[in-house]
């Protein structure tokens, strides 16, 4: 692979159009599964861009951490989308968004127990079963926290691949987020997690908000990555070499030329850094 095929960007649907007739230099796309679920002509895109670029199929609707039983609807439909684009990764998220029945349009936090971890490792291992795939689970951004927690989200996280087999997708802006949120060091959570396990990266934008009581850090994905971020991916690429690398965006979105831009800074960072390892 060369460097340019290493780095992806999150295709949004008002993008389609752009990609589809420009055709850019990219490695990869990766959409959200549920956006292609009961659209023909969405799916028709898809399919078309499939042809060109490798597709990931990354969800934000299986709610892996609700008690509540699985979506054999939610399931059926994933794995018929899975059948037509034959994504190269599939990712979902360590979260949950349901609770009898009724669905929230959000990611929400887990408490971190054994107990917890237990579900998540069952639920998990049941959608890989179903789907006959490995899942990339990814970090999650939280502004609470939970008394009930037992374990850190680094200790939790990583226990995962080892107990189902799944891998991770870890998420560098979601890390930063939430150690400014809850206080902890980046250094802490990075050091403890199975990079052996990793399998893709992502990178994306934040915003503060302001409040009497404080600011709160938003995982927006409507900005730039910020220089934190970009420090923190250079220095997890120089320890532990190259991982699949995305851009997300997914609110205020720029022009195309503008995502590509951020996927470029990536890409000379893995270029700058091989360059390194040559002349050592």
């Amino acid at each position: 692979m060369n460097i340019t095929d290493w780095v992806g960007v999150g295709l949004r649907v008002p993008h389609h159009g752009y990609f589809m007739a420009q055709r850019p230099s990219i490695g990869w796309l990766e959409v959200h599964s549920e956006n292609y679920f009961h659209d023909a002509n969405l799916r028709g895109e898809l399919l078309a861009l499939a042809e060109v670029y490798p597709i990931s199929l990354h969800g934000t609707g299986l709610s892996l951490g609700s008690v509540d039983p699985l979506s054999q609807r939610h399931l059926a439909a994933l794995r018929r989308l899975i059948d037509e684009v034959s994504p190269v990764r599939l990712s979902e998220h360590l979260s949950w968004s349901s609770v009898g029945g009724t669905y929230f349009n959000d990611l929400l936090p887990i408490p971190y127990t054994e107990e917890a971890l237990e579900h998540m490792v069952a639920r998990i291992d049941t959608v890989q079963q179903a789907l006959g795939r490995q899942l990339l689970i990814e970090n999650p951004s939280s502004y609470l926290q939970y008394r009930q927690s037992s374990m850190t989200e680094w200790d939790f996280l990583a226990a995962l691949p080892e107990r189902c087999g799944c891998g991770l997708l870890l998420d560098l802006n979601n890390i930063f987020v939430s150690s400014l949120n809850h206080g902890f060091a980046v250094e802490d959570y990075l050091s403890a997690v199975p990079f052996e396990h990793v399998g893709e990266i992502h990178l994306a934008g934040f915003e503060v908000q302001h409040f009497d009581d404080g600011d709160l850090c938003i995982d927006t994905h409507s900005r730039p990555v910020s220089d934190p971020v970009w420090q923190w991916f250079r220095a997890v690429t120089e320890r532990h070499g190259k991982r699949l690398t995305l851009i997300e965006w997914d609110r205020d979105l720029p022009e195309p030329e503008v995502l590509l831009g951020e996927a470029g800074k990536a890409r000379d960072i893995m270029t700058s850094l091989a360059a390194a390892e040559v002349t050592a």
